[in-house]
């Protein structure tokens, strides 16, 4: 499994879609297309392409971790190497895509004090373990969002009161 590095492979996957929910973490997902060869247009000359953002069909792993919801660094780079372990060892149940796991809210710090207490790292990995087990096995999807309101009906009887 390969690591996202650049801001555009972030943002191509943040774009895909949300494939697990837990209270601290969202899986992202985009499908990667298929490897193909240089394209021809009508002419018969090969087009130049820019570079893929993904080289090759393997799986790609990012972590985000917002300072936002994890204020002191030692408790981003913790929660971090947990995503890239528990990925590592769920490799093979995940689909051939790339993946971003985003924290997407604050663990509680009256009841994990230490910013990378033994505490703190269990129970990351376990939602971690079950935010994958969730994407591997196709449950847990979220609901999809809407994107707006519905419009309200006017009221019987005609025009708008005063």
């Amino acid at each position: 499994m390969q690591r996202l590095k650049t801001r555009q492979q972030f943002q191509a996957v943040m774009d895909g879609v949300v494939v697990s929910r837990t209270a601290h973490f969202a899986l992202h997902r985009l499908a990667l297309p298929p490897a193909s060869s240089a394209e021809t247009d009508a002419s018969g000359a090969a087009e130049v392409a820019a570079p893929p953002l993904f080289a090759d069909s393997a799986s790609w792993i990012g972590a985000l971790v917002p300072k936002r919801w994890a204020r002191r660094a030692v408790t981003r780079n913790a929660i971090k190497r947990q995503i890239y372990t528990v990925s590592a060892v769920h490799a093979e149940s995940l689909l051939q895509a790339a993946h971003v796991v985003r924290l997407r809210s604050a663990f509680d710090r009256a009841a994990f004090p230490s910013a990378t207490s033994e505490p703190l790292k269990r129970a990351v990995r376990a939602e971690l373990e079950q935010l994958l087990t969730r994407a591997a096995s196709g449950g847990g999807r979220p609901p999809p969002r809407r994107t707006s309101r519905p419009a309200a009906t006017p009221a019987a009887g005609g025009g708008a009161q005063p």
